[in-house]
C-alpha cells in the first residue's frame, strides 16, 4: 500500500576563563539530553514484547541515514550502525572505507514483529533509498554501498524477494532494482562516534543537506509507522 502510495508521488512531482562556562553549559545540555532519550526508551521498552523479538540487517549507502530513520519505527528496538558481508574480522571504519574488505556499511535492527513486521520494514528499506543504483547511493561510491539485505533465515529471504519482485513490477523505479540477497554471517557494530550519528550532529553540514531532506520524506511517507 505505501508503495503504491510512493509510487503516485514521485509520478506527480552544525577550563578556563570564559570557556569553562560555555563547555559546562553544553555539557548539561548533553546530559539533559541523554536523560531523555533514556526515559523515552524506557517508555517504548515497556510495550515491547520480548517474546516477539528479531533481528534485520540491511545496507542502503551511508548508515548515518539509515539509522536515523529506522530507529524512528515503531517496533524497533535498536537500530546499530556497523558492517556486515566481508570476511575481515572487527574492521574499522577505514578499512570498510578502502573497498576491500566485502563489507558493506549497514543497520542492524532488532525489532518487535508483533509490532512492525520484516514485510513493513522492507518497504521501508526499498523507499529509503534508491537500489537501482549498483554499489553507489549518491556520492557514495563502492561496494561498501551496495544495495542489499542479509537474510537471518528463509523466510527473509522469501520476503526480500519477493519484495523486490513487488518493486520492479509495480514500476517504482525506471532503473532495474540491484539489491541483492546475501546470507547473514557476522555483524560488527560501527565505531561508537557513528551509533545515534544524526541526533548527535544535527548541525553537521551532511546532516544538513543530506539526511534532513530524507527524514522529512521518510516521515511523510511512513507517518502512521512512526513511535
Amino acid at each position: 500500500m505505501l508503495i503504491k502510495q510512493f509510487q503516485k508521488a514521485i509520478i506527480c512531482s552544525f577550563f578556563l576563563g570564559f570557556l569553562w562556562p560555555i563547555l559546562s553549559s553544553c555539557q548539561t545540555k548533553k546530559q539533559n539530553n541523554t536523560s531523555d532519550n533514556l526515559l523515552k526508551n524506557k517508555k517504548e521498552m515497556t510495550q515491547i514484547n520480548s517474546n516477539h523479538l528479531d533481528t534485520a540487517t540491511f545496507g542502503g549507502g551511508c548508515f548515518w541515514c539509515t539509522e536515523a530513520m529506522f530507529a524512528e519505527l515503531k517496533g524497533v528496538v535498536t537500530a546499530t550502525s556497523g558492517y556486515s558481508g566481508g570476511k575481515e574480522k572487527n574492521p574499522s571504519y577505514k578499512e570498510v572505507c578502502s573497498g576491500t574488505t566485502g563489507h558493506a556499511e549497514v543497520i542492524q535492527v532488532i525489532y518487535d514483529s508483533s509490532i512492525i513486521s520484516f514485510d513493513q520494514l522492507m518497504e521501508v528499506f526499498f523507499l529509503t533509498h534508491d537500489p537501482t543504483t549498483l554499489n553507489r547511493q549518491g556520492n557514495d561510491v563502492g561496494t561498501q554501498y551496495r544495495s542489499v539485505v542479509f537474510y537471518h533465515n528463509e523466510k527473509q529471504k522469501e520476503i526480500a524477494a519477493a519484495k523486490i519482485k513487488e518493486v520492479g513490477l509495480l514500476g517504482v523505479y525506471q532503473d532495474p532494482i540491484v539489491t541483492t540477497l546475501e546470507p547473514y554471517t557476522a555483524f560488527y557494530s560501527a565505531e561508537d562516534y557513528h551509533q545515534d550519528y544524526y541526533a548527535q550532529n544535527k548541525n553537521q553540514p551532511y546532516c544538513s543537506l543530506v539526511i534532513n531532506p530524507k527524514l522529512a520524506k521518510f516521515r511523510k511517507t511512513f507517518e502512521s509507522l512512526l513511535k
